[in-house]
């Protein structure tokens, strides 16, 4: 119990994932608890959480204290700092990098049609989402980008594995579509009703004022 109540104090006051491993370093050297000790404390932990706000998740760097997924949007108006937006082409090269990797800045070029700027992989660098893991053995040698553990972390994902599929990707795309159909259909809808509703108006206007005409020239006759 007192480890997992010490396990439990170093989390919550990290400022980054921790792993076991790095979990156990913090103790002196002579009173470091078992690898297995500490990995059964962090199941506890998890389970306890569950029905509370606060979750501990593992990332692909290790495990981090964070707000439930369904509670983030009430939690971020503390923050006055929006969170940056990021442009497609910078997104479209981070995707080709995530699915295709390792991939060289030329065939990155290949698959979008068009050249990648420079300030793009400059900036995927410097968010550490990205980093040269290899050189192609071509003329030149290229460097091979690949996705990191940072990189996972922010996404809120353990490994790769869990990305969506290319087939989930375009069902979202296609659903996307069909939601920006309906709401273009809609629109339609409403403008053709409000048009009806105003040559209705003007139809009961010139009615009213025919029949007001008729009764004067009834009333001259």
């Amino acid at each position: 119990m007192e480890l997992k109540r010490i396990v439990e104090a170093i989390l919550f006051a990290a400022n980054r994932p921790m792993t076991v491993k790095q979990i156990q370093q913090v103790f002196p050297e002579i009173e470091q608890p078992d690898s297995l000790d500490i990995q059964l404390a962090i199941d506890a932990i998890i389970e306890e959480h569950k029905s509370r706000p606060v979750e501990l998740k593992k990332l692909a760097s290790g495990y981090r204290f964070q707000v439930k997924l369904e509670l983030s949007r009430w939690v971020s108006r503390l923050f006055e700092e929006k969170p940056p937006k990021y442009s497609r082409a910078l997104l479209e090269t981070l995707s080709i990098i995530a699915y295709r990797q390792p991939v060289t800045r030329g065939e990155i070029e290949d698959i979008r049609g068009v050249s990648v700027s420079s300030s793009i992989i400059q900036t995927l660098l410097e968010r550490e989402w990205v980093r040269v893991i290899a050189h192609k053995e071509v003329p030149g040698r290229p460097g091979l980008y690949g996705t990191t553990k940072q990189f996972l972390d922010y996404f809120n994902i353990e490994s790769l594995t869990e990305l969506p599929t290319l087939q989930e990707i375009q069902n979202l795309d296609l659903a996307a579509d069909n939601s920006q159909l309906h709401k273009q259909v809609d629109s339609e809808q409403q403008q053709t009703r409000q048009q009806a509703t105003e040559e209705s108006i003007e139809d009961t206007k010139i009615n009213a004022a025919t029949a007001e005409t008729n009764q004067e020239q009834a009333g001259l006759s």
